[in-house]
């Protein structure tokens, strides 16, 4: 015999709940299972097939894109993404990008200042933001639904009549200095290292033209330059207005209010004088003999490192490799050697099995691919301590040839890629910035289980074959430290088009 010892316990099996009034009469016999008398009937949220998850983009008659995707909560992500980075600098002093970042959510035609902008944003809940890239500048607002009209037209305001005062400027230039201040000084060299290995790859073109104002531009960059690069790549016909949480038609409406018939600060917009070069894939190698010995002083220091990277050219992503490519440099994976282990962490990536776990004296060893809407570099950057330079390269070129990988590599890393690529399409940010990059690029936006189907249809052959495309190109090699150890450029080439990888023997009488 047993007893019900909760209401719980009642509802599971389906017994009366008898309670009794303060009186002592009891309460009417009322299974739980059974609707209340007088209440309203509930009703809940539905989703009716694929319409509410589907992108909606209107184009207004100036040309400017308008994307949103809809997602229930009281908050919204909105921006404005401008065809615009460091890549179009071609025709002007690089850092204008750089300068345009800093100088974000300034005062304005209607602000005053930057701090009436976050005044009024707060009133809202809402916090800005702005980055820049190679190829996109974007601007960004998180805030209730609700402030959605004071949202864009802020936004309008930021990037079609910002006042660009002297003093903004001159501040800007000190936040300039400090930041390659800092790049120079940081124990993380990753930021440098990518600046490096994109102007080795693509030497003097597009992508591989300096992403951070380089010092001697500093002075030269004013109010006029601004203005002058302003007028041809901030116009209607190079933005995309995107938003996440509101709905299509509301976002529309404001962009007809304050984007459709707004005369910028700089006048005409004169986009017939847009560098539309196409990237040029060089290879190359760029060296930086740096004293790396006290970068993270302290109780526990980091060890002198020379840090590598070695890329070769992949697929601009709007090529059907491109998925093919992000499944390759899944399986790569890597990371550095204090990385602590667990699910989902890559410690099963060919990185962490063939070269972290094998050579314990090596600190880094990670994947990255970077690709654009006209190519893409694939490398893989090492770190050891600089009298280990040449065996260390000699690691990672014997990786690049043996790049294919297993059946079962491969499997992993494709349900990796796809739980990656839904783990962070759960943030309304990062939705954010998928939906107005996908439009910007391509005029559409490929869907999250779409991208899934085309990662699962990924083949062994598939990967074997953009290898094998992949190693006919090139390298392109960044080296920062002590490189008294670091082999030729020529013969790391060589290295790269063996059948093992394997560096060309030295034969020294003395070491």
């Amino acid at each position: 015999m047993f007893f019900y010892k909760s209401v719980y316990d009642y509802c599971r099996f389906g017994i009366a709940v008898c309670r009794q009034y303060s009186s002592g009469s009891a309460y009417p016999s009322v299974y739980l299972s059974t609707p209340l008398p007088g209440i309203p009937k509930p009703v809940f949220a539905s989703v009716d097939g694929h319409e509410k998850y589907e992108t909606k983009i209107t184009t207004l008659e100036n040309g400017l894109k308008v994307a949103s995707q809809n997602k229930f909560g009281q908050f919204c992500t909105v921006g404005i993404l401008v065809n615009s980075g460091s890549r179009h600098e071609a025709k002007y002093p690089s850092g204008i990008a750089h300068f345009l970042e800093k100088l974000s959510f300034s005062s304005t035609a209607q602000f005053e200042s930057k701090d009436e902008i976050l005044l009024t944003l707060e009133k809202h809940g809402g916090i800005c933001d702005c980055q820049t890239s190679r190829d996109t500048t974007m601007y960004a607002v998180s805030a209730e639904v609700k402030g959605l009209d004071t949202v864009v037209n802020l936004l309008s305001d930021a990037v079609l009549q910002p006042r660009l005062l002297d003093e903004e400027i001159e501040m800007t230039r000190m936040a300039v200095r400090f930041e390659l201040e800092d790049l120079n000084m940081r124990p993380d060299p990753e930021p440098l290292l990518t600046e490096m290995i994109h102007a080795a790859a693509y030497r003097g073109n597009t992508v591989g033209l300096p992403r951070f104002c380089p010092p001697e531009n500093v002075e030269k960059i004013d109010r006029k330059l601004l203005h002058k690069y302003l007028q041809s790549y901030y116009c209607p016909q190079r933005m995309v207005l995107a938003g996440v949480g509101i709905e299509h038609e509301q976002l529309v409406q404001c962009a007809r209010k304050y984007l459709l018939n707004v005369k910028p600060v700089w006048g005409a917009s004169t986009p017939a004088n847009v560098d539309k070069s196409v990237a040029q894939y060089t290879g190359g190698i760029v060296k930086m003999v740096k004293d790396m010995s006290d970068v993270s002083l302290g109780p526990t220091p980091i060890p002198e490192l020379t840090h590598i990277m070695i890329g070769l050219e992949s697929c601009s992503f709007l090529e059907d490799d491109f998925i093919p490519f992000a499944v390759l440099n899944m399986m790569m994976g890597g990371g550095g050697s204090f990385s602590a282990g667990g699910p989902g962490k890559g410690m099963f990536t060919r990185l962490y099995l063939n070269v972290l776990n094998r050579h314990h004296w090596m600190y880094n060893a990670t994947s990255y691919h970077h690709s654009y809407e006209d190519s893409g570099l694939l490398c893989i950057h090492a770190s050891a301590d600089p009298r280990q330079v040449r065996e260390m390269v000699e690691i990672i070129t014997r990786e690049f040839i043996q790049m294919t990988g297993t059946a079962g590599e491969l499997e992993r890393a494709k349900t990796q890629l796809k739980s990656m690529l839904m783990m962070n399409l759960e943030s309304r940010p990062v939705i954010f910035e998928d939906v107005g990059r996908q439009v910007l690029a391509t005029g559409k936006r490929k869907l999250p289980h779409e991208l899934c189907e085309l990662i699962s249809n990924v083949t062994a052959s598939d990967i074997k074959r953009v290898t094998m495309k992949m190693l006919r190109s090139k390298p392109a090699v960044a080296a920062l430290g002590d490189l008294s150890e670091l082999p030729s450029y020529e013969d790391i080439q060589a290295a790269l088009s063996s059948k093992d990888g394997r560096l060309p023997r030295i034969y020294r009488l003395f070491r």
